[in-house]
């Protein structure tokens, strides 16, 4: 070893102290910067509220919903905030049909149809006997341009496009589809 070469200084507690409270922060600020461009531009939490969607999604679940390169498609679980409507949180739905389309209910079988198809519903649709599910509509509709058709899963208690109060959805008014259900964690689903 060279005899005039000096071994560089062991940093010192406080420099050691600072040094690790600054990346800490660095770290901090990185995460909260990108948790934050995640949820604006990317994806939203969104909890459910009310019984229109069972027994497919219950009150109090958290979703994670985007609106990147999203065009509604028939089945999809969408979350829209209309003002206009009277409703002041966003709603969750499932979209029926797309604009263009033609949506026809028969209120004395519950069956929906869309251009001339009957939807098999049975995987997610919830009827009791305790009631008939009704509409402010005379059907069948076409569903208007730059519009979706929505309804709950829960159609004895969802206020959807069959009643005046919402209609058929702007898609402007569209936050989002359900990518997936987070929260409660047992119930965690991918859409």
């Amino acid at each position: 070893m060279d005899e005039n070469a000096t071994l560089p200084e062991k940093p010192d507690m406080k420099t050691r102290a600072v040094n690790e409270i600054y990346d800490w922060a660095e770290i901090f600020v990185f995460s909260a910067t990108f948790v934050i461009l995640l949820f604006t531009f990317i994806a939203r939490l969104t909890v459910v509220i009310g019984p229109s969607m069972q027994d497919t999604l219950f009150e109090g679940d958290y979703l994670v919903v985007s609106n990147l390169f999203y065009e509604p498609k028939q089945g999809d679980i969408v979350v829209c905030q209309n003002l206009s409507s009277g409703y002041t949180e966003p709603i969750v739905k499932r979209v029926i049909a797309t604009e263009g389309q033609t949506v026809d209910i028969d209120f004395d079988t519950w069956t929906v149809t869309v251009d001339g198809v009957v939807l098999d519903e049975s995987a997610y649709r919830k009827l009791t006997d305790d009631q008939r599910y009704t509409s402010d509509w005379s059907y069948p509709i076409i569903v208007p341009e730059g519009c979706i058709f929505v309804m709950g899963d829960n159609r004895n208690h969802s206020v959807d496009s069959r009643f005046a109060s919402i209609g058929p959805m702007d898609t402007r008014c569209i936050v989002g589809r359900a990518i997936a259900l987070i929260l409660p964690l047992s119930d965690f689903t991918i859409y």
